[in-house]
């Protein structure tokens, strides 16, 4: 079995496949820091399911954090004696070409999601990944990574107002009734949730109108993938694990190699 590890900036996803079926996934906070936390955690993730260290096989990691690449790399090596495949550009240098000025710079995750969209739904692609930002990953018509756009994410946004803005209230992530909000909590939903539906919808407009991809499919992935489906008009395909399920992939090739 593998364990796929996608660390972001406030969660970090887990999963294990066994084969071609992801059998577990959590989506966790990104608090930890020694690796024997992080080793113990994951332990008792596993056990949760029934599950042994004996029965890992294999580990594969997408960080965009790296003050905890090397934690999660020990804990690996120390609680489940594997070392760890993490991925980066230089990983799918053979497998997917990356027109960016500096490929090195691309978050993994964002690779990840873009081998992983175009192998399961065909090119061209756009990838939208809501998380701590949201990200739009273009995969041209030739199957090569073209880059995208960053927006900061729907937590990010009502913690940002909640910060600099004294009278206004921390709020959940909720799809409101009405786009006019008659209180101060349904206001802020209102702005963020069909603000960024609205942010979708125009960047995807552009980038298929900038590189003549009026067929390019939409695919969304993250914890909030589902909710901006909702309300989005242009979003085709909720997947997700997404990014765990291109780790998986990842992994196999490589090792296959």
């Amino acid at each position: 079995m593998l364990l796929v590890l996608d660390t972001g900036n406030t969660t970090t996803a887990a999963g294990i496949y066994d084969g071609d079926e992801l059998i577990a996934h959590w989506r966790l906070s990104s608090i930890l820091r020694t690796h024997d936390e992080f080793g113990i955690y994951f332990l008792n993730l596993i056990g949760t399911e029934g599950f042994k260290p004996s029965d890992i096989n294999g580990a594969a990691l997408a960080s965009v954090v790296p003050s905890l690449d090397f934690p999660i790399t020990e804990a690996i090596k120390k609680y489940f004696g594997l070392t760890l495949l993490q991925v980066k550009a230089s990983t799918v240098e053979n497998r997917m070409k990356i027109l960016c000025d500096s490929p090195s710079e691309v978050g993994a995750d964002r690779i990840v999601n873009a081998i992983a969209g175009r192998e399961k739904y065909g090119s061209p692609l756009i990838v939208a990944d809501y998380g701590t930002a949201i990200t739009f990953d273009v995969v041209s018509p030739e199957g090569s990574y073209m880059g995208g756009a960053i927006a900061p994410g729907l937590n990010s946004g009502i913690s940002a107002l909640f910060s600099k803005a004294a009278k206004l209230p921390q709020v959940g992530v909720n799809i409101p009734e009405n786009v006019i909000g008659r209180n101060t909590e349904t206001a802020i939903q209102s702005g963020i949730l069909f603000g960024n539906a609205g942010l979708t919808d125009r960047i995807v407009d552009m980038i298929r109108a900038e590189n003549g991809m009026k067929d390019a499919k939409v695919i969304a992935t993250g914890g909030h993938a589902g909710l901006m489906a909702k309300i989005s008009k242009r979003i085709d395909i909720v997947d997700k694990w997404l990014t765990l399920e291109g780790l998986k992939m990842i992994y196999e090739t490589v090792n296959a190699d």
